[in-house]
């Protein structure tokens, strides 16, 4: 039996959501039941209600509005306690088409991968504008660059879960999960694939974000917390190194000068050389502590994992998962 979980987080989509959940199959071939979950993320408008009206059997609500990744983070929650095998997370807005869940789920059924990603094909999508795209192809470079996973469109919130990977996860922004999800399954070594989607026209302005400089940089912020949280070694002493060519470069400036008669007039080069060595020293350290930190982290979600199996009586996959 496999049981898919659609899970829909809402803020104020009382308007949208009911043609949403019209347009959500009834039947999908190798799937056993499907079953819907509205996360209700603090809205002042009846968002609860219409998903009750329209027939939505589980709905969970944050008493206000915390963010589109701790609603996702709840449902994920949400979605294993149900017994869910499969989690689809599909926007509210009517951006994604229902259709395409079955596209979506098919290689987790066929156990080719853990995590599906729907493309948008930003490029070919008339609905975004050259600005946009330009900055999709940019974003999805920088997530392949620092995930090695190679995604096309990396901020696609229309994705598929198996439930190994739920279990895995462990979203920590508050602004969006797309970004977070790739490079922790990345560190994880969980299997991320994407497939073709269509998408339907934009109905109203993103909620996400009040403009793409918004956007942006968020997801900027974003992706280097998540590097330095699993590459701290890596980032730190690459900004090390780079401070210390940059600082040995005056310093050697001044040693020349000196070793012809004239370092008196060059006190400053030393200077510079020297504050810039030491910026580089500390960041080396920097980089020390931080990997240690990392490893701590690692045992704690190790950790918080086989609590959530115990929770949820997965006694079986984590033998599994530990074998493998």
């Amino acid at each position: 039996m496999t049981r898919l979980v659609i899970q829909i987080p809402c803020f104020n989509e009382g308007i949208t959501l009911p043609e949403t959940l019209k347009d959500l199959p009834e039947r999908i071939d190798g799937v056993t039941s499907i079953d819907v979950l509205v996360i209700d993320d603090g809205s002042t408008d009846d968002t609860s209600a219409v998903a009750r009206r329209h027939g939505v059997r589980y709905i969970t609500r944050h008493t206000h509005n915390q963010g589109l990744g701790r609603a996702f983070r709840t449902g994920l929650d949400y979605a294993l306690q149900l017994g869910a095998d499969i989690i689809v997370n599909l926007d509210a807005d009517g951006q994604y088409r229902g259709a395409d869940i079955a596209r979506l789920v098919a290689p987790l059924l066929s156990g080719e991968a853990d995590i599906v990603i729907g493309d948008r094909r930003p490029g070919q999508n008339p609905e975004f504008s050259r600005l946009k795209r330009g900055l999709q192809r940019l974003g999805s470079r920088a997530v392949v660059a620092l995930s090695g996973i190679e995604i096309p469109d990396a901020v696609s919130g229309f994705r598929a879960l198996s439930r190994e990977a739920a279990l895995r996860m462990n979203i920590l922004s508050t602004f969006s999960y797309t970004v977070e999800m790739i490079i922790q399954a990345a560190h994880k070594q969980l299997r991320v694939v994407s497939v073709p989607i269509a998408v339907n026209p934009a109905r109203r302005p993103s909620r996400l974000f009040r403009s793409t400089p918004h956007f942006v940089s968020r997801q900027l912020i974003t992706m280097l917390r998540m590097y330095a949280m699993y590459r701290p070694m890596r980032l730190f002493f690459s900004a090390g190194i780079a401070l210390s060519v940059l600082g040995s470069l005056p310093v050697l400036r001044f040693l020349i000068r000196y070793a012809g008669g004239d370092g008196a007039g060059h006190i400053q080069s030393l200077l510079l050389g020297g504050v810039l060595l030491t910026m580089g020293f500390v960041l080396f350290v920097a980089g020390l502590l931080s990997d240690l930190i990392s490893q701590n982290r690692q045992i704690q979600e190790l950790t918080l994992e086989k609590v959530r199996r115990l929770e949820l009586g997965d006694r079986q996959a984590q033998t599994t998962h530990e074998q493998h």
